[in-house]
């Protein structure tokens, strides 16, 4: 492995010079900066991670707190890692995922060694153990998802409120009077999921104010669980003709629970769901959907919390709150209701 001193032997500058046009600490000529840029590249010189925080208090690394919880969809959780890991290499960062179950413990390790810059915690819970944490930090964090008290943290989420309402507003438009929610498990609401509720709540009380039906019932993370969990709720209400999708696992098994029931979308079904675009391609879902944006919430999220590293004025900065607008991605899963023949 290449060293500083061959690196600078071979660009025919002093090691001091070669170190700091890798740091950027002091300003160097252009010729030079390509002379040692052009004799690391040859070399294959890689800075020690070590070496550069010691002498400039930065590694270049973003710890991501992520969990693989049993009542999730792992897919899903894979778009928020690599949203946020795809921007941080765009911006000359790495990556340290930590994924153990004590969260609070990890994120108070890893903040007050030198071993990153900053962190971005997703699984963000209504009361979630880490933001003391990370409050108190020496490095500073960004959050992928809302928390109950948002109170000196940076948070980007979407607006899963706002999405419930749009949800029922596009199928009430449409004519329709009875409706199906379909949530995460249980368990995800149990242990602080407010993106659950916020939706549900808010689609309920859209319901309400419209006068239509609406029948919100939880279903499994995955199947074949999730497949029976949607056959007991439409059995239980045959009178829906609209179907609100907030659960990964119940989308991608929905298209074959429709058809063994007989039923298409949007003929007998209208459908939207909640996930996002590539999603929807890698399951090819043929369904409407409200667009979770994992990969934009990701980018939103690094870029701030890279500006906050980065930049004096920005580490002072008040911190706040960032939605993201739902947005209804038409695939024609919805139209006016089916005739439900009367008793």
């Amino acid at each position: 492995m290449a060293t500083i001193g061959e690196v600078a032997q071979a660009a025919g500058v002093s090691r001091s010079t070669a170190s700091n046009v890798l740091s950027g600490k002091k300003a160097t000529s252009l010729e030079i900066q390509r002379r040692v840029r052009r004799a690391v590249e040859e070399l294959g010189y890689t800075p020690n991670a070590g070496a550069r925080a010691l002498a400039t208090s930065q590694t270049r690394v973003i710890g991501l707190l992520a969990h693989f919880f049993d009542d999730e969809f792992a897919p899903a959780m894979l778009q928020y890692i690599l949203g946020v890991s795809n921007t941080a290499r765009e911006l000359g960062y790495d990556i340290l995922l930590v994924s153990e179950a004590d969260g609070a413990h990890a994120l108070k390790r890893i903040t007050d060694s030198l071993m990153v810059d900053g962190v971005v915690l997703l699984n963000v819970a209504d009361q979630d153990d880490r933001l003391d944490v990370l409050r108190a930090a020496k490095r500073p964090g960004v959050l992928v998802g809302l928390p109950g008290d948002p109170t000196g943290v940076d948070v980007f989420d979407l607006d899963f409120a706002e999405a419930g309402r749009l949800m029922v507003e596009h199928l009430a438009r449409l004519g329709h009077r009875e409706l199906l929610l379909v949530s995460q498990p249980d368990h995800v609401v149990e242990r602080g999921g407010a993106y659950v509720w916020r939706l549900r709540d808010a689609a309920l009380a859209e319901a309400r104010t419209r006068g239509l039906a609406l029948h919100a019932v939880s279903g499994a993370s995955s199947q074949p669980q999730v497949g029976e969990d949607m056959r007991a709720a439409l059995d239980a209400h045959p009178g829906v003709t609209g179907l609100l999708v907030n659960n990964e696992a119940a989308a991608a098994a929905l298209p074959f629970v429709l058809r063994e029931r007989g039923l298409e979308a949007p003929r007998d079904m209208s459908v939207i769901g909640r996930y996002s675009n590539e999603f929807a391609r890698t399951f090819s879902l043929p369904f409407s959907s409200i667009e979770s944006a994992p990969d934009r919430l990701g980018q939103l999220a690094v870029r701030q919390l890279v500006r906050r590293i980065e930049s004096p004025d920005a580490r002072e900065a008040a911190h706040g709150v960032w939605f993201i607008s739902p947005e209804l991605v038409d695939r024609g899963s919805t139209g006016a209701p089916r005739s439900v023949p009367s008793d």
